[in-house]
């Protein structure tokens, strides 16, 4: 596999970043020491400019190849930083050292992927013209990826196009995989808060039992997709928290109900949505309760342009090789917030095989792990994408 000579040399160090950064996450808009980590290594590497604060933790760096700036065009390579609220259990040597906060997503991974990109890129500056790192703060379930672009990522920093990458781990180790149009989910958070009237449990018809409602509300929304979704169409709903009452005897006054919503065309998001409200809140009523309802769109779908998608593949094919660059089997309902660069920007997404089985833990388990394997991969990925977008001038 033709991984770049001098970034093979350093993956020890991005081994040692990435393990750093395992040991210290933190969650979306909190991360002040990783982007101060990121801070410092750019100007170590000798960006040209590194700039701080943007959607308060981010941090992008920017890289002149020959000629310096001005001459040439401008792309941007993003990762995402941040961590997630889980309690860590890998027993790992390196495990995270903040409770309940954990690196389970790759992101660590991903943020040194690009600074070993960053760090070849401000060495050899072998491209005319101006590559763009973005690290990119609080991409699970905040938008940091909005509040970037909100603050005016592409007027500040202009460039053609913008690209992602997100380790994968249920493809072979080294692979990339890859899709034009949507390859992740639109996502909406549900919230459904159910008021009753609390009883006594051997009592419960002095009662209006939250619990019972809640219980037909979950069962009422499967069917959405099973009997209002067309079948070859594609949408999720899933309830995933439950939170009401206090011990065996009581009948709470309250219910929360709160999960998920996916989908790739706007209309059936239009259709989950509508079908969300009615039954939610049709069926409190029905049962004489009161339910507050939200549908709260946080990620619109990612969708990957096609002249950006067949760039990245001769990038991947560069460094893997043609049978290890497949086209993804089928989009994923997970969700991305790179979305919103997608959407304000030409790029496009592509997926780097982690080469973990089925069977190991994936991404967003308290027992996942980042493979350190891909590492040069990865940054190779990069650089090669850039050195062939913006080629070096005679």
């Amino acid at each position: 596999m033709p991984i770049l000579n001098r970034i093979a040399e350093f993956h020890p160090e991005m081994t040692a970043w990435r393990r750093d950064l395992h040991q210290h996450p933190e969650i979306g808009f909190e991360e002040v020491r990783t982007s101060g980590v990121i801070a410092m290594k750019l100007r170590e590497f000798g960006c040209d400019e590194v700039v701080t604060g943007i959607a308060k933790t981010g941090v992008v760096g920017v890289i002149h190849g020959a000629g310096g700036a001005g001459v040439g065009r401008a792309i941007g390579l993003r990762a995402d930083i941040d961590a997630l609220p889980i309690l860590e259990e890998t027993g790992l040597p390196y495990a995270s050292r903040t409770p309940g906060t954990m690196h389970a997503c790759g992101h660590d991974g991903h943020t040194a992927m690009l600074l070993g990109a960053a760090k070849y890129l401000a060495e050899t500056r072998d491209f005319s013209g101006t590559v763009h790192v973005i690290f990119q703060p609080a991409e699970e379930n905040l938008a940091g990826g909005r509040v970037m672009v909100e603050e005016g990522l592409f007027t500040r920093f202009p460039m053609e196009r913008v690209f992602g990458m997100h380790n994968w781990p249920g493809a072979p180790e080294g692979t990339f995989w890859w899709r034009e149009g949507p390859i992740m989910a639109a996502v909406a958070n549900l919230d459904v808060h159910i008021t009753g009237c609390g009883a006594h449990g051997a009592m419960p018809h002095q009662g209006n039992d939250p619990v019972v409602i809640a219980a037909h509300i979950v069962t009422a929304l499967q069917s959405v997709v099973a009997r209002n979704l067309e079948p070859v169409e594609a949408g999720v709903i899933t309830i995933g928290h439950i939170e009401g009452g206090h011990t065996f005897n009581v009948i709470p006054e309250s219910v929360r109900l709160r999960g998920t919503a996916r989908w790739f065309k706007p209309e059936v998001g239009d259709l989950l949505e509508r079908k969300f409200h009615e039954i939610a809140g049709g069926v409190a009523t029905a049962f004489g309760a009161e339910a507050t309802v939200r549908f709260d769109r946080i990620y619109p779908a990612t969708v990957n342009e096609p002249e950006s998608t067949q760039l990245t593949l001769d990038a991947a094919r560069a460094v893997a090789g043609e049978a290890k660059v497949q086209e993804m089997p089928k989009p994923t309902m997970g969700g991305e917030d790179f979305s919103f660069m997608l959407n304000a920007k030409a790029g496009s997404y592509i997926m780097l095989g982690a080469g973990r089985s089925e069977a190991d833990p994936q991404v967003h388990h308290p027992k996942y792990d980042f493979n350190d394997a891909i590492l040069p991969i990865g940054a190779s990925y990069w650089a090669t994408l850039t050195e062939q977008l913006l080629p070096r001038r005679p």
